[in-house]
């Protein structure tokens, strides 16, 4: 059973609660930099709508294809209730629900800019449910290790006391550094999209590092799935981020010239 709290009368799903908080918190951001950017339309409200209901059936699905005998994966009906949650499944259906929403209402510009620092305060705020609920990380013997009820589901250093890295407030530290670093350049990155870009490139490299000190379990090599599923990811990041170099796309960024919005 999931870890829960009670409140008085009420009981509420503890990963749940900060799922609901880190989505609220990242509406707020979107709808504040769309109004700042006058980008308060029809197409954006579709492409927040796509983007929720994207990620929400990515996070439930993604622990489907965990095999790569598919005989060995669960069906369809069992990943999405019984679904890891997978914030890299989210993110992925996240994005694909915002293109698919756009696409059906016509709209062809482009919304990631103001979904980053979104994206990023919400998972920051996502992740401390993570924390409160999960195992936290892979025993350490560092003096910031943390230790995790014996009750933490599939933690076998949970059972025995262990310290264990705290990779969630790593990912918390990060997240909230990407906000900031994102509300810094959100004027001098004056190319559409590129802000997404940047966060997610930056946000791909630390996950893949990070996994090292996650509790995921290895499948191959010493990896991760988040790893081999990130190998590629990266591979295509870098391309395009050279691609945005050779065109300019960051030179403002470096100058530290700042553009009006």
């Amino acid at each position: 059973m999931a870890p829960q709290w009670h409140l008085g009368p009420v009981t509420v799903e503890v990963h749940g609660l900060f799922v609901a908080l880190a989505v609220f918190a990242a509406v707020l951001v979107f709808s504040h930099e769309a109004r700042r950017r006058g980008a308060v339309n029809e197409q954006s409200i579709v492409a927040v709508a796509g983007a929720l209901i994207g990620g929400a059936i990515g996070m439930r699905l993604s622990g489907w294809a965990q095999h790569l005998d598919l005989s060995a994966n669960p069906s369809l009906a069992q990943a999405w209730e019984f679904g890891s949650r997978s914030i890299l499944g989210g993110l992925l259906g996240a994005y694909i629900g915002v293109h698919v929403a756009k696409r059906l209402g016509g709209y062809r510009g482009k919304t990631g800019d103001l979904f980053a620092p979104a994206v990023a305060l919400g998972m920051a705020i996502g992740r401390i449910g993570c924390l409160l609920t999960e195992a936290p990380g892979r025993p350490t013997n560092l003096p910031w290790g943390i230790h995790a009820p014996a009750s933490t589901p599939e933690c076998p250093a949970c059972l025995t006391g262990q310290a264990m890295h705290p990779s969630f407030v790593y990912e918390i530290v990060f997240q909230l550094v990407a906000f900031a670093v994102l509300l810094s350049l959100r004027n001098r990155i004056t190319h559409p999209g590129e802000l997404f870009v940047i966060y997610i490139a930056a946000y791909a490299v630390f996950r893949f590092f990070v996994e090292f000190f996650r509790a995921n379990e290895t499948v191959w090599l010493d990896l991760t799935r988040p790893q081999w599923f990130l190998l590629p990811t990266l591979l295509i990041i870098g391309f395009r981020l050279c691609y945005g170099y050779r065109h300019g796309y960051y030179r403002r960024a470096a100058r530290s010239e700042e553009v009006p919005v």
